[in-house]
Formats: C-alpha cells, sequence, structure tokens
C-alpha cells in the first residue's frame, strides 16, 4: 500500500530550525549584518590612523548598506590612490599566475580584462563584473559593507550570490590586508566564479548551510575557507593554487607552492577540524585532485549535516524548495523524469543521425 501523499515531517522540527533565505530576495534580512571592519575599523588596520581613508571607507559602507536585491550595483570613480594600490597588486600577482594558478584560473582571468575591463590601470565595476558572471554560471555580486557571520555569506552562495567588498585596501601596504578587499574578491574569488564546475563546487555548501545548526555551520565554513580561499589542486603532476586567499596574497600563495608548506589531502571530516588562520600564513593546505573530487566529497560530507529536511534550487524562482514532505519530493521526481526524457529523446536523435 502507498504511503498517503501528505505525509511530512513533524512541525516541531521545522520550527526548531534557525531562520534561513527562502529566496534570494530575503538576502536583504541578513546582508547587513556585518562582523568585523565595514567603517569601523580596528587599532592594528593600516587605515585606522588615516581619517581620510576612513571617511572613504563609511562611504562604500554606505553604498552597500542601502543596496537593496534588484538595484544596480552603484559605479565607483576610483582615487588615484586605490588605482595606485591596484595597480602594485594586479602587476605582482600576474608575475606568479603562469606557475602558480590552476589552469581554470587562467583561462578565465583574460575574460575578465575583455568583459570587465580588468586591467592593470582600471578597476573592473561590480555591476559588470555581476553581469559577467551571470552569463557564464548565474552567480550575481552583492556589495557588501565588510565581513559577515559565516551563516550568512554561505547563505548568499545557495543562491549563487557572492557577497563582495568594494573598498581598496589601504596604500600604506598594498601587498596586505586583514580583511577582504575589491582586490581581494576581483582577482582572488571572480575568475574561478565563472567556471561552471567551481560555481556549482560553492553553491553546494551554500545549500547545505541552510537551516543547519551553529556547530554545522562552523564544520562547512571551515571546510569553504580551506578550499574556496585557500584550497589547492593537482595538474600536470603539479601543484596549482586556486583558493582566492592565495591568488590574492603574493607571499602566501608563493609559500603555499614553495615545497615547505604542509599539505594534505581534502577530507572534510579531517579539514573541518583545522584551525584558520587570517593574520599569518596557515599551518596546513588541503589538496584536491580537481573540483569535481572536491565537490563530490563535500556533496557525502553534507549529508551527515543533521537537518530535518533536505533543500533544493529552484533556479526560475531564484527560491529554495524544502523537500519535507511527498508532494514536494514528488514534484522534483516529476521534474526529473520531464529532464530525463529530454536526454533520452536527444540520445534517440543521435543514434539515428549516426546509423545506431
Amino acid at each position: 500500500m502507498d504511503p498517503p501523499d501528505n505525509s511530512c515531517l513533524p512541525e516541531e522540527d521545522i520550527e526548531n530550525v534557525p531562520w534561513f533565505p527562502k529566496k534570494i530576495s530575503d538576502l536583504d534580512k541578513c546582508a547587513n549584518r556585518v562582523l568585523m571592519y565595514g567603517s569601523d575599523l580596528y587599532a592594528d588596520h593600516p587605515g585606522f590612523k588615516d581619517n581620510v581613508y576612513r571617511r572613504r571607507r563609511k562611504h562604500f559602507a554606505d553604498l552597500a548598506m542601502n543596496y537593496r536585491h534588484g538595484d544596480p550595483i552603484p559605479r565607483i570613480e576610483f582615487t588615484e590612490e586605490e588605482l595606485a594600490t591596484w595597480a602594485v597588486v594586479y602587476r605582482e600577482l600576474n608575475k606568479l599566475y603562469p606557475t602558480h594558478a590552476c589552469r581554470e584560473y587562467l583561462k578565465n582571468l583574460p575574460l575578465l580584462a575583455k568583459h570587465c575591463e580588468c586591467r592593470e590601470d582600471n578597476i573592473p565595476q561590480l555591476e559588470d563584473v555581476s553581469r559577467f558572471l551571470r552569463e557564464r554560471t548565474g552567480f550575481t555580486i552583492r556589495p557588501v559593507a565588510g565581513y559577515l557571520s559565516p551563516r550568512d555569506f554561505l547563505a548568499g552562495l545557495a543562491f549563487r550570490v557572492f557577497h563582495c567588498t568594494q573598498y581598496v585596501r589601504h596604500s600604506s601596504d598594498p601587498l596586505y590586508t586583514p580583511e577582504p578587499d575589491t582586490c581581494h574578491e576581483l582577482l582572488g574569488h571572480v575568475p574561478l566564479l565563472a567556471e561552471p564546475s567551481f560555481a556549482q563546487f560553492s553553491q553546494e555548501i551554500g545549500l547545505a548551510s541552510l537551516g543547519a545548526s551553529d556547530e554545522s555551520i562552523q564544520t562547512l565554513a571551515t571546510c569553504y575557507f580551506f578550499t574556496v580561499e585557500f584550497g589547492l589542486c593537482k595538474q600536470e603532476g603539479k601543484l596549482r593554487a586556486y583558493g582566492a586567499g592565495l591568488l590574492s596574497s603574493i607571499s602566501e600563495l608563493k609559500h603555499a607552492l614553495s615545497g615547505n608548506a604542509v599539505i594534505m589531502p581534502f577530507d572534510p571530516k579531517v579539514t573541518c577540524k583545522q584551525e584558520c588562520i587570517i593574520t599569518t600564513f596557515q599551518d596546513v593546505y588541503f589538496v584536491s585532485d580537481s573540483f569535481e573530487e572536491a565537490k563530490v566529497k563535500m556533496r557525502e560530507f553534507a549529508k551527515t549535516i543533521k537537518r530535518p529536511f533536505t533543500v533544493r534550487y529552484n533556479p526560475y524562482t531564484q527560491s529554495v524548495d524544502v523537500l519535507k514532505d511527498t508532494p514536494s519530493i514528488n514534484s522534483v521526481v516529476e521534474e526529473l523524469r520531464h529532464d530525463l526524457d529530454i536526454v533520452g529523446d536527444a540520445l534517440s536523435r543521435l543514434n539515428k543521425h549516426l546509423g545506431v
């Protein structure tokens, strides 16, 4: 006898789940919960005593705080000082990329120059970058004032939204920043967010975070940190970087591939227990054979996260379907049957054309 089609999880199980965004516009409710920096700089920040820089940072923070889903991202007229800082970072990193960056990064970086005017003498506008990414992988950019909590940042990834800073690091030390800045975002993250397999990997970490416990969020954030920020991969028998924290840091990029760093195979069960360090080099780096391998391992790891439902991203409505009862699950099954019909029809036509 078939189970009733209204079977579902107990409501009390759902009520105890932490709030999470169900549709892309819900990110308006959590994108402004900045934990660190923003316009308030700590005493150890290079720009702490620079009042001109602090006023400039407040300008960027206000733009991000006032942003709402669907708005065009404000265009910035960068100062000569900001452009000079960007030029140093751009020039020095591009000397390392041919021998240190993964092939997917090297393939996509020139596309930023072509479509977003990413050059040594020009900082791309986030609105142009967002449009470029949308066409490549469905990712979009949302401006943010500073560090978000891991829960809020990962939630954005579930909707293929990358929270991105728009300010430039302080000019006194172009090769160092204690926080994400637009140099880190544009040169570190964006080229790989334009890669379909990497975009999928990033989104799956985000989807796994929705409704997860605080403890599970921490494990996912740590796995994100040691992959998307500081991950290594093997290509043609050599180590290459794909982590944005490495690809935007001259000194740590050199260190990670120097042969002196501790390298371990990426295993989410092990990686999630490693301490994340933001002020000095990492104690250990984790290597995967490919993004696909890392994605498979993260999928299996995500299944161990305790929550009373599964979620599925709906690209048509840019929302999340919560699969918690038989009707919602049956709806997915019907969609999959339709997709399989399309694949079957395509194979049939190909075989007919080949005379098979």
